[in-house]
Parts: C-alpha cells; structure tokens; sequence
C-alpha cells in the first residue's frame, strides 16, 4: 500500500511540475552547446589522446573499439526482427554499433565509419516502429541514434540529418509521452534508468529544433530519476543485484554523465546518500574466482563494469577500480555497448594508480540487505563469503532470502544459479512476472528456495513480503 501510495505521490508531483515547466521555468535552465554536445564535446578527443599516451592500458581499449568498428563494416545492418514481444536484442546491437562506430570516426577521422554509422541510423530510422509495446527496446535504440546524430552531426547530410531526426522524435521521444508507454516514469527500478536515460539522448540531440519537446522530457527525467537513486540507500545496495546493477546503473551514470556535460552548473542531480555508496558494493560482490554473487536473476558472468569508470572520476578515489583492473588485465575486453564510455570517463586516470580497497568487508541494508567478507583482494586462493537477506518482493527478487556462495583456494564452493533466460520461460505461457506468493514465477526452480543456498522448511516456499 506504502508503494501505491507512494507512486500516487509521485505521478501528481509529476505532472504539477511539467504543467509549470514552461517558458524559462524549466527543472534545468541554460541551453546545450553545439553539436557534437553528448558525453563528448568538440576537441576533447585530444584528452583521450593524452591518457592513451601516458597508460598503453587505454590505448589497448582504444584499439579493441577500432577493430570491432573495423570488423562491423561488412556486416549487414539491424533489421527489425523481435525475439519473443522484445526488439532489444536489436536495440542493442544497434546501440553497439553506431557508439562504436561513432567514436572510431571521432577519434581517426575515417570515412568509413561515418558512412557506416550513417547506414545504420538509416536503416533503423526506417523502421515501422522501435516496439513502444516494451520500451527498453526504444530507450537504447534512441540512445543509440542519439549519440549517431550528435557526434556525426556536421558531416550528415541534409537528408540524412531529417530523416534520423525525424525518427529520434516520432519513433522515440513522442511515443514516451503516451500513457501507455509511460509508467516507467513513475517506477523505481531499472527501466526508469534506461528509459529516461534513452528520452534525455534523444532529447539533447534535437534540442534546437524542438525546444519545448526536449526540455518537457528532460525536465520529466531530472525528477523521475530521483526514484531509482534512492533506491540504493542507505548504503549502496542494489536491490536488483549484480547483473542488474551493470544495466541501470550504467544507463543512470550515462544520463548523469551527459546532463552534466550538456548544462554544466545548471544541473543539479538530486541527491542520494546510498547512490555514491554504491561503487564499494559492485566492488565487493566479485569473489576471487572472479565470478560475481548473482543473486537474483543474474547470470554466472563477470566483467569490466564501465559505470565503475565514472563512480571512480566522481568519487576521486581509484580504489574502487580494483576489480575493474583486473578483469581489464586478466579477461577478454566485453564486447559492451558502453566501451567508449569508458574512454571518456577515464581521461586523467592512469591504471597504475589503481590500488587495492582497504576494507575487506562491506555490509549494505535496504530493501536486499547484502554482507560481503573476504580474506584478501590480492590472494587469488583467498576465501570470499556473500550473503543476503531481503526479499522476493524485490524486482527480479528470488526465494533466496539467507542464501549465500562462498569461494576458496580458486574455487566457488557454494553458488548460486542465477537467472533463467525469460523468453525460454514466457514463450511457454510462464506467468513469469506475477511476484505474488503462489504465481507461477515460484514454480520455475531457479526462483524458488528450493534452488537456492538456504534452508526450506516443511517443503515451503518462502514468503515473499515487502
């Protein structure tokens, strides 16, 4: 009751304030810089120069985002085809490619990454539609024509330039505003990081030519993204766990990142205590087999979290990358949309300066209370303990409340294992998100205790309370 409640609140806080934010009395005031104004502004490649000067470790990054750039140019492009109700498949591959190739032209000047951007942004500009029905999909395809259309701005032609404006704005900002396809807005997990994040990209790329429609969604986003923020107090707990947290939490940094770029001192982010916090936690959930505690539905898989880039800059404080570190030195580079990302918020930071964290335990409360101890951050045979508490109320919360791992002497001894993919399960009728006590989401044994390091008593499952 407390949540709907709550999200009552909101949506008519909500739409007081986007009633009054008109004219000058906007959530953020002053105006974007030209093009290119996303993340990147012009001449600041020279700063990722300079840093791939003075550490060969950003130089090798650089060269990974060329050679797939490189490796991208014979491809066909993204075609529309949906998995199961979802296109994000594609979003994301798209997303990939036009940043990917978008920073390779920025950074070499070579024509044929810009045709190829070029030939990408068309390609998915003409779509029937980015499947507002689930709008994650839209979210990283507008982010992706975004960047696209801000960094390349200058060297697109006309007709390019309103063919892909044109889409940025019809196929995703307008659609965002339609009830149906809204009530992220007024949620706190990670679809209202993506989402908002994906609207303010596209916001910024079409600032001149539709003022009020930009500034209605940014000014919509600066508020609605103080939900999910506070989701991480009082500690930094993500309540969505390890996987999770690499997708909102990227995409929060990423709509954070180019606010700040694109208004400077106008912006003001709200504040959260938990949200700086939350850097030691992604920190603290790898073991020293390398493999994450992945609680709730995430998988077995760990790497490079390119948001950690950002918490590091933000926080001045290089420890926090110990991790990142070693999976950039001992794992192949991921092939991770946000690759360029990490170019840009590592300017200044050499990797010989990353040491490792001083404590070896870190405890978070809030709504999936998390434990995490070791021995060692160096001793690849040390012994490294998760546990939770919580609740399968959370989202994409399990039946794991006092399940644990444990790694020693290289080896995960105690697991967890982790999520199911959802079409698998949705494609055979799997009422899969329905979190009530006796859904179908508890007989997949994956989500249930039974499948989980914890006791089960009397054969019952446990019960999911908030």
């Amino acid at each position: 009751m407390k949540r709907i409640l709550a999200s009552f609140s909101f949506s008519i806080i909500l739409i007081s304030i986007l009633t009054a934010c008109k004219g000058s009395d906007n959530a953020v005031s002053g105006e974007p810089p030209d093009h290119p104004r996303i993340l990147l502004l012009k001449g600041e490649e020279a700063l990722i120069d300079k840093n791939m000067d003075a550490d060969r470790r950003w130089l090798t990054v650089s060269s990974y985002i060329l050679d797939k750039s490189e490796a991208m140019l014979t491809l066909p492009p993204v075609e529309r085809v949906l998995i199961g109700r979802r296109l994000l498949d594609k979003s994301r591959e798209a997303l990939r490619r036009i940043y990917y190739l978008s920073y390779s032209y920025r950074m070499t000047r070579d024509e044929r990454f810009l045709a190829r951007a070029e030939q990408e942004m068309l390609a998915v500009s003409a779509f029937s539609d980015w499947n507002p029905s689930h709008f994650l999909d839209v979210a990283e395809m507008t982010m992706a024509v975004a960047i696209g259309y801000d960094w390349l701005f200058e060297k697109l032609s006309e007709e390019s330039r309103a063919k892909i404006k044109d889409a940025i704005i019809n196929k995703g900002l307008n659609p965002s505003l339609l009830p149906q396809n809204s009530g992220w807005a007024n949620g706190s997990n990670n679809w209202n990081q993506v989402c908002n994040a994906g609207m303010v990209f596209g916001a910024l790329a079409i600032f001149e030519d539709d003022r009020e429609l930009a500034r209605k969604i940014i000014d919509r986003a600066v508020l609605s993204t103080a939900l999910p923020m506070n989701e991480y107090n009082p500690d930094g707990a993500y309540p969505e766990g390890y996987g999770y947290w690499g997708y909102g939490t990227s995409f929060h940094v990423m709509f954070l990142s180019a606010m700040e770029k694109a208004f400077g001192d106008f912006y003001d982010p709200p504040q959260s205590e938990g949200f700086l916090k939350t850097a030691a936690y992604l920190e603290h959930m790898t073991g020293p087999t390398g493999v994450p505690f992945n609680y709730s539905d995430c998988g077995s898989g760990a790497n490079t979290n390119v948001a950690m880039f950002w918490f590091a800059k933000r926080l001045n404080d290089p420890t926090v990358l110990w991790s990142e570190k070693y999976f950039l030195e001992n794992k192949t580079l991921p092939s991770d949309r946000f690759m360029p990302s990490l170019m840009i918020w590592s300017a200044g930071l050499s990797t010989n300066t990353i040491s490792e964290p001083a404590a070896k335990i870190w405890v978070g409360q809030g709504h999936n209370p998390v434990a995490l101890m070791r021995t060692s951050w160096s001793d690849k045979n040390a012994i490294h303990i998760g546990y939770k508490a919580g609740s399968p109320y959370v989202n994409h919360g399990h039946m794991d409340v006092g399940s644990f791992v444990m790694d020693a002497l290289g080896i995960r001894w105690v697991m967890d294992f982790g999520s199911q993919d959802y079409n698998s399960l949705e494609s055979a009728g799997v009422d899969l998100w329905n979190r009530a006590q006796n859904s179908e989401r508890w007989q997949v044994f994956r989500y249930n205790n039974k499948a989980h390091s914890t006791l089960t008593i009397n054969d019952q499952l446990q019960e999911r309370q908030k």
